[in-house]
């Protein structure tokens, strides 16, 4: 099941991190933002159901659908047209996690048909997602017995991804 949320483009995200202030004059980054916690919410849920205590990403509530080299001088033309806009994305209702990470997928046409208009491939490498949180590495082991255990017991599913191309 998917869920339909609203948010808005940043084109021009302040650099909150030492490698995102290294890295931002070849590698370009634009996010879709929300004025919402859902990322709180679900670390509440996986921290009151497994008692894994996550941490807060840095960012609140947001999707980087653009992470990506960038190499021409188009950027800012790009960032004239859609910083601000607003924009519908989907997310998947069931967390998944590689053991350390854990997010939400997520799934936007819209943001899909910007990347390829700026000359990117439609899906970004680590493909569109809403990070939940992070185990640090005191609690680390234990992020990745849950995730065991929820694959044993079927809590995540292990189904490829469902051909979602007709969501309007």
């Amino acid at each position: 099941m998917l869920i339909k949320a609203e948010g808005t483009i940043n084109f021009k995200p302040e650099n909150k991190t030492r490698k995102h202030e290294s890295q931002h004059s070849w590698k370009k980054t634009a996010l879709i933002e929300t004025d919402c916690d859902l990322e709180l919410y679900y670390a509440w849920f996986i921290e009151r159901r497994f008692n894994l205590k996550l941490n807060q990403t840095i960012r609140g509530t947001h999707i980087s659908f653009i992470n990506d080299r960038f190499e021409h001088d188009d950027w800012n033309r790009y960032a004239q047209i859609f910083d601000g806009k607003s924009i519908s994305f989907y997310y998947e209702l069931e967390p998944r996690s590689d053991g350390k990470h854990w997010w939400l997928r997520v799934h936007s046409p819209e943001a899909e048909s910007i990347r390829e208009i700026c000359g990117l491939t439609k899906e970004p490498y680590f493909g569109m997602h809403l990070t939940i949180g992070y185990a640090n590495e005191k609690n680390i082991a234990h992020s990745e017995y849950i995730l065991r255990q929820c694959k044993s017991f079927d809590l995540i599913s292990s189904e490829p991804r469902k051909n979602i191309k007709n969501i309007k």
